[in-house]
C-alpha cells in the first residue's frame, strides 16, 4: 500500500535548523545513508543507540510504501585516531597491539556488530558497502576535485583546500560555524607543515613505510581520508544528489560538513537534501566514556554481565528505551530508566496478546480511526516515537475497557485496532514480543524476586536478622545478588 499518498512527514533538516516537509527526490522512492561504525572494537552503545534511531526511520518509510535504499558503510580504513589527518589508523593500531592483520581486526569487529543489530531485530541495510571495497572510486572523486582546482597535492598526500572552496562556497553551513572562527580558534601543531592551512583536510595520505594499509594511486602508495568515503559510496549508490543522510550528532562536524564540501567542490551541488542527526548516549548523567569508566558494552546490558546495572535486559527492552525518547534528544540511560521502560514494555505486551481474544459487538463507541491517525500523525512528527508510544498505550486501554466490556468495537473497527497496533509495535518500532502467557520468564523471575526482598524487609522489621539473611544467602547460593541501597534493595544475577 502506498500509504505515503495519504501521510505527510516532517523531517528536522540540520541543514536548515527546521522542520520541513518531506519531499523526495522520486516520488514512491527515498534515499538513505548512515555513516556505520569504524569497525575496530566492539560496537559503542551510544552508536547502537544511533543505528536503532535509523533503523525506526527505515522501517516508518517500508511501513508507508516507500521504496527505500537503505546505504549504511562499514569504515576498514582511513580512520585516524583523534578523526585527525595525523597519527596512525585506528584498526592498523588494533592489529599491531594484537599482532594480526588489519583484516581480521575488521573481520572480528564487523561479525560483532551484526551480531549485535540481529539482536536488537535490527532490519539489515539494503546495502552495506566497505571503504576498502571503494577505493577507485575514492580516487576518482579526488581527481575531479583536484581538475577543478579545489585540492592541491604536497609530498604524495593530498588535501582539500578549504580557503579556495570558501571563497565561493560555505564552509560551516551545516554546522553553522564561520571560517574566521575556526582560523582564530585552531593553533599550529607539529605535522600540519604539508598543509596550506590547519582547517584544510586529506583527501589522499602518503603511507608511511611502517603503515601497513595501503593502496597505489597517481600521487602515492597510501590511503584515502575518513570523509571520502562516506562522499564516494553515498553518491555511488544514490545518486549526486539524495533524500536523507543520517549520523551521530558528532559526526555534525568535521565529518559531515567535509562530505558536503567535497560534493560540491567535486560535482557542483549540495549532496543530500535532509540531514538528520541523532543525539548523545549518556550513562547515569554523564558523558560515556571509557577513560573514566562510565561505559558499558551492548552484550554486558544484553546478559547482565555487569557492575552497574541491577539486571539484564532483553533487546525488545532496550528498543522500547530507546523510542521513549525523541532520538534528537540526549538519552540518559539508567537502571531506574531501564526497569520503568521493562515494565511499561511487558504493560504493553500484556495488551498485544490480551487483544487476539477481543470479540467484536454490533457497534463501536470509540473512534479508532482518529485513534489510528494521532499514531501516523506522531511519526510524521519528525518520528516522534514517545508520541507514538503513549497514543499505543492509549489503544491498551481501550482494549482493557473493551474486555470488560464498558467499550465496544464492531468488527471492522476491531480490525484496524488489531492492525494498527501490530504495525507500529511490531513493523515500525522493532519490537518483539517474547512473552509466554503474557509474562516472560525473566519477568516472572523479577516478581518472585521482588516477593523475597519485601519478605527480607518484613523480616529486618521485625529485627528477625536470621531470616533476613537466611533469604540473602540463600539467593546469594543460586546467583542472585542482593544491593541494599538509599533508594531500596536491588538485584543482580550472576
Amino acid at each position: 500500500m502506498q500509504l505515503y499518498k495519504e501521510q505527510q512527514i516532517t523531517i528536522y533538516n540540520t541543514l536548515t535548523s527546521k522542520k520541513e516537509t518531506f519531499k523526495p527526490v522520486n516520488e514512491g522512492y527515498v534515499g538513505m545513508y548512515v555513516c556505520g561504525p569504524t569497525v575496530y572494537s566492539n560496537v559503542h552503545l551510544g552508536n547502537v543507540r544511533t543505528f536503532m534511531s535509523f533503523d525506526m526511520v527505515f522501517r516508518y518509510l517500508k511501513h508507508l510504501g516507500y521504496k527505500v535504499r537503505y546505504v549504511r558503510n562499514i569504515t576498514d580504513a582511513g580512520h585516524l585516531e583523534n578523526d585527525a589527518d595525523e597519527g596512525e589508523d585506528k584498526i592498523t593500531k588494533k592489529a599491531r597491539l594484537e599482532q594480526i592483520e588489519p583484516m581480521e581486526v575488521v573481520q572480528r569487529y564487523t561479525v560483532d556488530f551484526h551480531n549485535i543489530l540481529n539482536t536488537l531485530n535490527f532490519l539489515p541495510p539494503s546495502i552495506e558497502p566497505t571503504a576498502t571495497g571503494h577505493i577507485i572510486e575514492q580516487i576518482e572523486l579526488i581527481e575531479k576535485i583536484l581538475e577543478n582546482g579545489f585540492a592541491y597535492i604536497v609530498n604524495g598526500s593530498v588535501y582539500f583546500d578549504v580557503h579556495k572552496y570558501n571563497e565561493t562556497n560555505d564552509y560551516g553551513i551545516l554546522s553553522k560555524r564561520k571560517l574566521e572562527d575556526l582560523i582564530h580558534n585552531t593553533r599550529e601543531l607539529d605535522g600540519q607543515s604539508d598543509k596550506k592551512n590547519p582547517q584544510d583536510f586529506a583527501l589522499w595520505k602518503k603511507a608511511e613505510p611502517q603503515h601497513i594499509m595501503r593502496w597505489p594511486s597517481p600521487w602515492s602508495d597510501g590511503f584515502p581520508g575518513w570523509h571520502l568515503e562516506c562522499t564516494a559510496m553515498s553518491t555511488k549508490y544514490l545518486g549526486e544528489q539524495f533524500d536523507i543522510h543520517g549520523g551521530g550528532m558528532d559526526l555534525k562536524f568535521p565529518h559531515h560538513e567535509c562530505e558536503i564540501a567535497q560534493n560540491e567542490a567535486a560535482k557542483g551541488k549540495s549532496p543530500v537534501n535532509y540531514w538528520m542527526h541523532a543525539n548523545m548516549l549518556e550513562m547515569n548523567g554523564q558523558r560515556m566514556s571509557k577513560t573514566t569508566g562510565n561505559t558499558i558494552n551492548p552484550d554486558e546490558l544484553l546478559s547482565g554481565n555487569n557492575t552497574i546495572f541491577s539486571k539484564a535486559y532483553g533487546p525488545s527492552v532496550i528498543r522500547f528505551f530507546n523510542a521513549q525518547s525523541s532520538y534528537r534528544s540526549v538519552l540518559d540511560l539508567t537502571d531506574a530508566g531501564l526497569l520503568a521502560s521493562e515494565k511499561g514494555f511487558y504493560r504493553l505486551m500484556d495488551a498485544v496478546n490480551l487483544m487476539e481474544s477481543l470479540k467484536a459487538s454490533e457497534t463501536s463507541s470509540i473512534d479508532v480511526n482518529a485513534w489510528k491517525q494521532k499514531c501516523y500523525d506522531a511519526m510524521n512528527d519528525d518520528f516522534n516515537s514517545p508520541i507514538l508510544i503513549a497514543h499505543l498505550f492509549e489503544a491498551a486501554k481501550y482494549i482493557n475497557q473493551i474486555k470488560e466490556n464498558t467499550e465496544t468495537l464492531n468488527i471492522k473497527d476491531l480490525s484496524t485496532l488489531k492492525n494498527t497496533v501490530n504495525a507500529f509495535v511490531f513493523d515500525v518500532l522493532g519490537l518483539e514480543n517474547t512473552t509466554t502467557n503474557n509474562e516472560s520468564g525473566t519477568e516472572k523471575l523479577s516478581k518472585a524476586i521482588d516477593i523475597l526482598i519485601k519478605l527480607r524487609q518484613e523480616a529486618r522489621a521485625n529485627k528477625d536478622f536470621a531470616l533476613s539473611d537466611k533469604i540473602r544467602n540463600k539467593l546469594a547460593a543460586v546467583g542472585i545478588q542482593l544491593k541494599d541501597g538509599k533508594d531500596g534493595t536491588t538485584f543482580s544475577v550472576n
